[in-house]
């Protein structure tokens, strides 16, 4: 008699434990384990990638949009300019400037954008500008200007000329942020007084004044000496 007692409840408790089992497979996320007397729970995993989703994707987008077009904004090193200081863009336009000086001393600075030292040179020359209202500086694009820089023999950068009205150039070097010195010392020594062109222009470096005053579009004047 005691034996089947001992049966009968070995059998309720695997029943009850086939009964958990069933419920299990009809709720997902939540397990049994083998001991009947010991249950744990878990969330669905849906539940658990809401419950931690992170997403800084977008915002991060969205920055970087932001931080590109306030870059596109910003003008290019060399098209930073102060109120003495002119972009040449063609040899035209060259010879005009030097023709409408007067008797302004004319820095001329010859400058291509990839030039590494033309750049890290170029906040001295601004300010030098802007320190000497008095001068004339013309900026010359190497690859907007390559004809022009072939007559005028430029073949490092950066590279300068000094002009007058009434002498035509008078200094040409090579120069660099380490030497800028000899900028400020041909400033000290050509920045004098100096007379009008006139009605008798001067040639400057290799080109000849006459072909371009008074008249648009003519070629370049034969090479000069002086």
């Amino acid at each position: 008699m005691a034996s089947v007692a001992r049966l009968q409840l070995h059998t309720l408790r695997f029943s009850n434990l086939s009964k958990s089992t069933s419920l299990n497979s009809q709720q997902p996320g939540l397990f049994v384990n083998q001991n009947p007397f010991r249950r744990a729970y878990s969330l669905p995993d849906s539940s658990l990638a809401r419950s931690v989703s992170y997403r800084p994707r977008k915002q991060f987008v969205h920055f970087k949009a932001q931080a590109a077009v306030a870059e596109t904004d910003q003008p290019e090193w060399w098209e930073r300019s102060v109120p003495n200081m002119i972009d040449i863009r063609s040899t035209q336009e060259f010879v005009s400037a030097l023709a409408e000086a007067g008797d302004r001393l004319v820095l001329v600075e010859f400058y291509a954008p990839s030039c590494r030292s033309c750049r890290a040179l170029f906040p001295k020359l601004c300010k030098t500008a802007e320190d000497h209202p008095e001068i004339l500086f013309l900026k010359v694009n190497f690859d907007e200007n390559k004809k022009l820089c072939e007559i005028m023999k430029v073949k490092v950068l950066p590279y300068f000329h000094f002009y007058s009205a009434s002498e035509g150039q008078l200094e040409s070097f090579a120069c660099s942020l380490a030497s800028f010195q000899k900028i400020k010392d041909a400033i000290q020594l050509h920045n004098t007084t100096r007379c009008s062109i006139g009605s008798d222009p001067k040639g400057v470096g290799d080109i000849k004044l006459e072909p371009f005053l008074g008249s648009e579009g003519q070629t370049l004047g034969e090479s000069s000496s002086g």
